[in-house]
């Protein structure tokens, strides 16, 4: 079931074309198929490659890493792992260089996006450098675009540029200042892609902030510089805020198009598709008002070229009116694409029996002190629109004295419901355990806390539904609200539009009936850099130290609906 149709099927389609929390994402075209890489910070696998042929209908197709890249990811690190990647296509080879801010430069490489990728090689072992970009160019000489992190070096805004091996594993000079925006408009510019056309070089770049920025266009005759900059893309009248960090792609009939993420807070950064035209040598995203340089988005527009001759998939079939995956009946014998872990995951913590079309999720051991935010094993996916409900189906008969299993909110503002086994006074007995709380963060370290509620649960009503319990999670705008985000480098204050507020409103059911105070209700908070995510969790924490057995939990089903 789909949830958001950004397709018509009438060969126009809506914005934005992924509700789906795919931040900072670049593409490009090999052929008719398009391919596109975006950030995923701590969660893994990591570096979700999504795969489309007509920019419109997008699918996740695999993952670059299946964990990110350093031994501290074992545990949730929110906010920091892998950041805003570029994907290029070079020599035969598919190529992402993505950024951990505290550990460097990263790459990797396959001959097939939906194949196995290579080891992630630190080709460039820098604290702070953000945001890398390769660029090929004629003369076989290979360079490497990145910005900087404000927060791990103490200032931001500057773009720099250095000679590359052309295997990518290396860099062949320092890093040199080729823009600099500080002080300016188009501070905290950032998420540079290079691109070349008609003897002109043209770095795009976002500028002035997530959430309540622009596009920027830089453009040389040398690679070196000097730039010169204009305004692209603006908000303008439309509500589309920020329109911030993409990628330019073009279609074999000669069009160009702009993909670029939106940040709506609880939502995360959605991915929006803009037409693209030139002026005078210059790029203008999305539609033009009279007089003015640069475009604003649209809402509505006519498909790329591609989607209008009919393009075909692998199987010589029109394409599918789709979206990236969501519910889940758990039928295959590998793990859906949609779902991410909290943190570098080991394999023993899940067995999928597609015979019996359930996932069997291991309670992990968790030591007491943990919150629930940073359970390793949270299994969890983005939300998928504006609003919806998510049912899951588990079932809690395996669990022993000292597991939990439930479903979990994970964001800034976070709430658990679950189901605890405990040693009871006359044997084993079960109870709700409802947790609510909040994440806040110093510097690159996240904290939590939290309250727990418990509800008794009759073990007879338990068994009468066979241990089978249904969990429900709704999401719900209440109402739209207008923010200042900040203030900009002449201490005029910046607003954000429209705003949607959320309510989260999670629920136990049993036996077809709504269990009697299960229900909790929280405000959607977007996490660090992420939008909020719901999953599922089984966990082992007691104080009966580590020879105490641990059980397991089945999922039967997760389905979204509107």
């Amino acid at each position: 079931m789909m949830l958001r149709h950004a397709d018509f099927g009438n060969d126009t389609y809506q914005n934005p074309v992924i509700y789906g929390d795919y931040s900072d994402p670049d593409a490009i075209r090999v052929g008719d198929d398009y391919y596109m890489v975006s950030s995923s910070f701590s969660n893994a696998p990591a570096l979700p490659i999504l795969h489309s042929y007509d920019l419109v209908n997008w699918k996740v197709i695999n993952y670059v890493c299946k964990h990110v890249p350093a031994y501290r990811f074992v545990n949730p690190m929110h906010g920091c792992g892998v950041w805003a990647p570029a994907i290029r296509y070079h020599a035969g080879e598919y190529y992402v260089f993505f950024p951990m801010p505290d550990e460097g430069i990263y790459v990797s490489k396959t001959k097939d996006p939906r194949g196995e990728w290579s080891e992630p090689v630190n080709m460039m072992p820098e604290y702070g450098v953000i945001d890398p970009c390769p660029f090929w160019d004629e003369d076989g000489k290979a360079y490497l675009a990145t910005a900087v992190s404000g927060a791990r070096v103490g200032y931001k805004s500057v773009l720099k540029l250095a000679e590359m091996a052309p295997d990518g594993t290396h860099l062949l000079s320092e890093s040199k200042i080729i823009f600099d925006a500080r002080n300016t408009e188009n501070e905290t510019i950032e998420g540079p892609k290079v691109y070349k056309k008609d003897g002109w070089y043209y770095v795009f770049s976002p500028a002035g902030g997530v959430k309540c920025g622009h596009q920027v266009v830089l453009r040389s005759r040398d690679i070196w510089g000097p730039y010169e900059s204009r305004v692209v893309l603006r908000q303008g009248d439309s509500v589309v805020n920020g329109p911030h960090q993409g990628a330019w792609v073009d279609t074999v009939t000669g069009e160009d198009w702009f993909l670029h993420f939106q940040d709506v807070y609880a939502g995360g950064r959605i991915v929006h598709l803009q037409p693209m035209s030139w002026q005078d040598g210059w790029p203008v995203i999305g539609v033009a008002k009279a007089g003015n340089e640069y475009g604003e988005p649209v809402e509505v527009c006519q498909k790329p070229a591609t989607a209008k001759q009919g393009a075909l998939d692998v199987t010589g079939k029109p394409v599918e009116i789709c979206e990236p995956d969501h519910s889940d009946e758990f039928e295959s014998d590998t793990l859906g694409l949609q779902w991410q872990w909290n943190a570098n995951f080991e394999d023993d913590w899940y067995q999928m029996l597609p015979q019996e079309s359930v996932v069997r999720l291991k309670a992990v051991k968790a030591n007491r002190m943990r919150q629930l935010p940073d359970y390793r094993n949270l299994l969890l996916q983005k939300w998928p629109a504006p609003e919806f409900t998510c049912e899951i189906k588990m079932n809690v008969r395996n669990l022993c004295p000292g597991d939990m299993a439930g479903q979990v909110s994970m964001g800034q503002v976070f709430a658990g419901l679950a189901v605890r086994c405990k040693n009871g006074r006359d044997g084993v007995c079960y109870e709700l355990v409802k947790t609510t709380g909040k994440q806040e963060f110093d510097h690159q370290m996240a904290f939590a806390q939290s309250e727990e509620s418990v509800l008794p649960l009759d073990a007879d009503a338990l068994a009468e539904a066979n241990f089978d319990v249904i969990w429900k999670y709704r999401v719900q705008i209440r109402e739209y609200v207008d923010e200042m985000d900040r203030k900009d480098w002449q201490n005029n204050e910046v607003w954000v539009r429209h705003i949607p507020r959320e309510d989260i409103i999670l629920h136990m059911e049993l036996n077809g009936k709504v269990v009697e105070g299960s229900e909790v209700k929280i405000d959607a908070k977007a996490g660090r850099w992420v939008g909020v995510k719901n999953g599922v969790f089984c966990v082992h924490k007691d104080d009966e130290g580590s020879a105490a057995a641990c059980g397991y939990a089945t999922v039967d089903h997760v389905r979204y609906r509107n």
